[in-house]
């Protein structure tokens, strides 16, 4: 059966806590999670790059039949090595796209992005999402359209959050 491509973000990301899965969401579902009402077809996160945790993430790959999305479609799977040593590996799951970033594109990853990340409740897990200047910081050095179009609500998410923790 073909994978959707519009991603279930609620079941990808419930899919990969209880994998146990070290991650932070980035992008927009970032967005999304900070209180954005804009929409995103795929899931990106950073993924932290050791072994132990690459094993967790391609568990949670293998259940969720994850192929790399490429022109061919040839149904490669993602090994070790991608999820290690790649860039940005893009792919492909019964739930949706899913963006597996090893890195962003000015080099930060995992643990370069920790400190710049908050804790939110997911259910019973603890997720990890990026904080809203970092995300805009992102968004307006990537100056993608679809990166001009969210940054507005982005920073008026930000002055709202601002203003009412002033008063």
């Amino acid at each position: 059966m073909p994978h959707p491509r519009l991603a279930d973000l609620q079941g990808l990301l419930a899919s990969l806590l209880e994998g146990r899965v070290e991650l932070i969401v980035i992008g927009g579902a970032a967005a999304i999670l900070h209180g954005s009402t804009t929409t995103t077809q795929d899931l990106d996160i950073v993924h932290q790059r050791t072994p132990e945790n690459v094993a967790r993430l391609l568990a949670v790959l293998a259940r969720l039949d994850a192929t790399i999305r490429e022109p061919g479609q040839r149904g490669l799977r993602p090994d070790e090595q991608l999820l290690l040593n790649g860039k940005q590996p893009l792919l492909s799951t019964s739930l949706g796209d899913l963006d597996t970033l090893c890195v962003l594109h000015d080099g930060r990853g995992y643990d370069d992005l920790l400190a710049h990340s908050i804790e939110m409740q997911m259910d019973d897990h603890t997720l990890r999402v990026l904080d809203l200047d970092t995300l805009i910081e992102i968004k307006a050095a990537a100056n993608r359209p679809k990166d001009r179009v969210v940054l507005p609500i982005l920073l008026a998410l930000r002055t709202e959050r601002i203003g009412s923790s002033s008063v």
